[in-house]
């Protein structure tokens, strides 16, 4: 089998890239360990930046997400018990972010690849990849027990933090950085109304919190926990009941409570691989980097990869090669900019058990800075909405 480029992972990284090359002219197979009820089964973010819905819309996907997705013009800090709103077009000159559930998106780009009839395969067991650092790359799995091979230009790394693809380089070839923080988000989905119309982030003593949503009956909320909490301990009485602890009087009254659909722990780390390219393999998304989900940054930095890589790919079939020479250098300056802004958000909002006195104050300095200053304002709203790419 040959194709141009082999995508590892039908996440959204891999199926963005591959509805983009589609419309390029570009073949591309892609490989996916799980099911396609599984795929569609994760729990994950739900607020695109600006620019990841620019990019959608290139991709020809974006016709549901913006019937059923909420733009949204701002999100709210809870600090002290007192909201301030940070108004996104004022800042940023007239950009929004939209609200729009990764599980609605994935469906999104399965349906269009479908209906193309292209070609991916799920349940690919064993997944390999070989001479990556040659002119002639090769990728081997199993389906239903039978080997086969694929003979390609390039590979995708888009299977996640945990993938094959990262997992293959030499050890000497790449360079990890990482924080783990000393804590977790506690998630709860149900189908109840949201809280508010925007997401409100909130500090309290207790513990980060957050309301946010994937539409106007579906509810997403996030609470600070330990890392050595069990999600079995968490009721779901127990979790309304810590949450409106963490709220404001106004967010309590109106609060819509329900059965939870799904409840889970997720720790928090950052984490950086370098470079992001290795002879004709290139990671993308989450095989790549990973940021706290405080910035909400996570399926936008995987959008902005398959933005470069195909415009790469497009590049080197039209007879160019500085996108590929360039990708991981461009990738990791927008990664490391997302990077910083995960890091800052998670460390003004949550609350740290080991932080002394004086780091304690400088963080309350810091926020009343951020929600009473224009220029706190626009640095917040600008990395929120997504930073310009760099082309």
């Amino acid at each position: 089998m040959r194709t141009q480029v082999a995508i590892i992972g039908a996440g959204p990284s891999g199926l963005i890239l591959g509805q983009l090359l589609h419309k390029a002219g570009i073949d591309a197979i892609i490989l996916e360990a799980q099911t396609p009820d599984y795929v569609l089964g994760r729990i994950r973010a739900g607020v695109l930046e600006q620019v990841a819905v620019d990019l959608l819309d290139e991709a020809g996907v974006g016709a549901r997400m913006h019937a059923e997705g909420l733009p949204h013009d701002g999100i709210e800090l809870l600090i002290g018990g007192k909201r301030h709103r940070i108004d996104f077009p004022s800042l940023t000159g007239g950009k929004q972010v939209m609200v729009y559930g990764q599980t609605e998106l994935t469906k999104d780009l399965m349906e269009a690849r479908a209906a193309a009839g292209l070609q991916t395969v799920y349940e690919a067991r064993d997944v390999s990849v070989h001479d990556f650092d040659s002119d002639h790359p090769r990728v081997r799995y199993v389906k239903d027990g039978a080997s086969h091979e694929i003979e390609c230009d390039f590979i995708a790394g888009c299977d996640g933090f945990h993938g094959v693809c990262r997992a293959s380089v030499p050890q000497n070839a790449i360079s990890n950085f990482e924080r783990v923080y000393g804590f977790g988000w506690l998630g709860l989905l149900s189908d109840t109304p949201p809280v508010s119309e925007e997401l409100i982030y909130a500090k309290h003593e207790r513990g980060f919190a957050l309301c946010s949503m994937r539409s106007h009956t579906r509810s997403r909320y996030y609470l600070q926990c330990e890392l050595s909490e069990k999600v079995e301990d968490w009721s779901d009485e127990r979790f309304w009941e810590e949450l409106r602890r963490r709220l404001d009087p106004q967010a309590v009254e109106a609060l819509v409570t329900g059965p939870s659909i799904e409840k889970s722990i997720a720790p928090l780390r950052s984490f950086v691989a370098e470079p992001m390219r290795f002879g004709r393999m290139f990671l993308a998304g989450d095989a790549a980097h990973i940021v706290p989900p405080t910035g909400a940054k996570g399926l936008n930095l995987a959008a902005s990869d398959v933005r470069y890589l195909s415009r790469a790919f497009i590049d080197y079939y039209g007879g160019g090669s500085a996108g590929i020479d360039h990708y991981s250098a461009r990738c990791l300056r927008r990664v490391w900019k997302a990077e910083r802004f995960s890091w800052w958000m998670t460390n003004l909002l949550h609350t740290f058990p080991d932080t002394n006195a004086f780091d304690q104050k400088a963080l309350e300095a810091e926020l009343d800075y951020v929600v009473h200053s224009v220029a706190g304002r626009t640095t917040l709203a600008e990395n929120y909405v997504g930073l310009p790419f760099d082309d």
